[in-house]
């Protein structure tokens, strides 16, 4: 049973920095490619950042610049940093892995979510 186990959430004033980690249970290697998205009650789930296991890291054009993702194949961690915190950047953040089983199918994992505040 693959499971992503996100933390670091909180309450940050704008401005401010917030490092999100997610806990893999399988090698980072195995997963075709590690994202974070998030969602605001009522918006759908929204990309926020993807690491794909070969090329180049992707990012929405809201947070390019501000976010950076990471990937520690040692500890199996996707990792989001997030600096110049936005208002707009509160919302559940949760972590993704995609895979290709043996049969040629993909499947999809998802973490529990965590929460990201950004408030004065």
């Amino acid at each position: 049973q693959v499971q992503l186990v996100e933390s670091g959430g909180g309450l940050v004033q704008p401005g401010g920095s917030l490092r999100l980690s997610c806990a893999v249970s399988e090698s980072v290697f195995s997963f075709n490619e590690l994202a974070w998205y998030r969602q605001v009650p009522g918006n759908p789930r929204e990309l926020v950042g993807s690491f794909p296991r070969w090329g180049s890291r992707k990012y929405s054009d809201s947070v390019q610049g501000r976010f950076t993702i990471s990937r520690d194949v040692a500890k199996n961690t996707v990792d989001l940093q997030m600096i110049s915190l936005k208002a707009e950047d509160t919302g559940i953040y949760y972590c993704n892995g995609e895979r290709t089983m043996p049969s040629g199918s993909k499947e999809e994992y998802w973490g529990q979510g965590t929460q990201v505040t950004v408030s004065s």
